[in-house]
C-alpha cells in the first residue's frame, strides 16, 4: 500500500515538472522583441556615448562594461524569447565572458606579476561560470530525457491496460492514453 502511494506521488511530481517545462515557452511577440532589442541598442549607444568622456584604461573599462552589458543584455533577451535550456546556458556564457572582458580590463591599472595573477584570475572565474553553464544545462538536459521515458513508460502502460477491452471501448480508451500522454 505505501508502494503505491510512493509511486503515485512519483508520478504526480514528473507529470508536474513535464507540464512546467512545456508551460516555460511563453514566447515574446515579435514586437515585444523588437522593441526590447532596440532599448539595448539605445542603452548600448548612450553608454558608449558616455564612455568618450573618459581617458585612459578608465575609457577601456567603460566600453567593456558597457559592450558587456549589451551582449548579456541581448542574450537575456532571447532565452526570455526561447525559453530552452540551450539559450538560458548560453546567456549565462555570455555572462560569463563579459565579466571576464571587464575583469581583464581591470587588469591593466596592474604591472608585473600583479598583472599575471589579476588575468590568471579573470581566466579563472571564467572558465568556472562556463563549466557551471555547461553543468547546468547537462543536468537540465537528463531530466528532460528522464521525462520523456517515464511519460513513454506510462503511456505503453496505458495502452497495454486498453488491451483488456473491446472494440469501441478500446479505441477510446486508446484515444484518452494519446491525448493524457501527448502521443499523436
Amino acid at each position: 500500500m505505501k508502494l503505491t502511494a510512493i509511486a503515485a506521488l512519483v508520478a504526480a511530481l514528473g507529470a508536474a515538472s513535464a507540464g512546467s517545462a512545456f508551460a516555460a515557452k511563453d514566447l515574446m511577440t515579435r514586437d515585444a522583441y523588437k522593441a526590447e532589442k532596440e532599448r539595448i541598442e539605445a542603452e548600448y549607444k548612450a553608454g558608449k556615448e558616455a564612455c568618450n568622456k573618459l581617458s585612459g584604461n578608465a575609457e577601456d573599462v567603460c566600453k567593456a562594461e558597457v559592450k558587456g552589458k549589451q551582449r548579456v543584455a541581448e542574450a537575456e533577451l532571447d532565452a526570455r524569447n526561447q525559453g530552452t535550456v540551450k539559450a538560458r546556458a548560453d546567456a549565462r556564457v555570455a555572462r560569463a565572458e563579459a565579466d571576464y572582458l571587464v575583469a581583464r580590463e581591470k587588469c591593466d591599472d596592474l604591472a608585473g606579476n600583479a598583472k599575471d595573477v589579476c588575468v590568471k584570475e579573470a581566466k579563472a572565474a571564467e572558465t568556472k561560470a562556463k563549466a557551471d553553464a555547461k553543468a547546468d544545462r547537462t543536468v537540465a538536459d537528463a531530466r528532460k530525457d528522464a521525462a520523456e521515458s517515464k511519460r513513454d513508460a506510462d503511456y505503453r502502460v496505458a495502452v497495454e491496460r486498453c488491451d483488456r477491452l473491446a472494440s469501441d471501448a478500446k479505441d477510446t480508451c486508446v484515444k484518452d492514453a494519446k491525448a493524457r500522454f501527448g502521443k499523436s
